[in-house]
């Protein structure tokens, strides 16, 4: 990969919420610790600010359900979990993005309510309404959202990106694994080679 277009790349910065990468909070308990020492939530914030600085779209991606959990669905085991946590309730604080990583009116919030943020959400939709064609993941948890994310960007006709060192799992080798899995779905980059991407694009060039 040489270039990356600004004005077709999407950034995904997925679930960085305080339930879910936070110390203490119902997930942040399993995620915090590799998410603290891989500077996960510095990272997604580069990453942001370099894709928003060459002109291409940053979606920082949330899930959340009902104070009642109907909208959740219970076929699935990690949502389960969440439900007997009694986290991600909609309004609270669990499921508010985490300031560090700086979000801004500019960005486009999507809430889902499946590990997979395309389904049954608008996300294709938006990317496609605003002409993306590439699609950058990064977040936590790799081996779950984060590669649902990128299977499913893949699946849905978008040359897709994992952004490595961005990521982070419950552990080293459960991220490491789920890397190298994407890997047959999509280009695994990291932080220096993003930027330099962006900046190689047609009409770019570094500040």
């Amino acid at each position: 990969m040489n270039t990356l277009n600004p004005d077709s790349t999407a950034l995904l910065v997925v679930h960085l919420q305080h339930d879910i990468v936070s110390p203490g909070t119902a997930f942040g308990a399993l995620f915090s610790p590799e998410v603290l020492s891989c500077n996960i939530l510095a990272n997604c914030h580069s990453a942001m600010r370099a894709v928003r600085e060459a002109g291409g779209l940053v979606v920082p991606l949330r899930i959340a359900f009902a104070h009642d959990y109907a909208d959740l669905d219970e076929s699935v085991p990690l949502l389960q979990l969440a439900k007997e946590a009694g986290c991600l309730k909609e309004g609270s604080e669990g499921t508010a993005i985490v300031p560090e990583i700086g979000v801004l009116d500019q960005d486009v919030v999507v809430t889902h309510h499946l590990p997979g943020p395309f389904s049954r959400s608008l996300l294709n939709e938006l990317l496609k309404s605003r002409g993306i064609e590439n699609v950058v993941v990064c977040g936590v948890a790799t081996n779950a959202s984060v590669e649902g994310a990128v299977r499913q960007a893949a699946d849905l006709g978008y040359t897709t990106y994992i952004l490595s060192d961005a990521s982070s799992a419950a552990d080293e080798s459960a991220h490491q694994a789920s890397v190298a899995s994407m890997a047959l779905f999509a280009r695994v980059i990291t932080l220096p080679k993003l930027r330099a991407s962006l900046l190689a694009a047609p009409g770019k060039s570094e500040q």
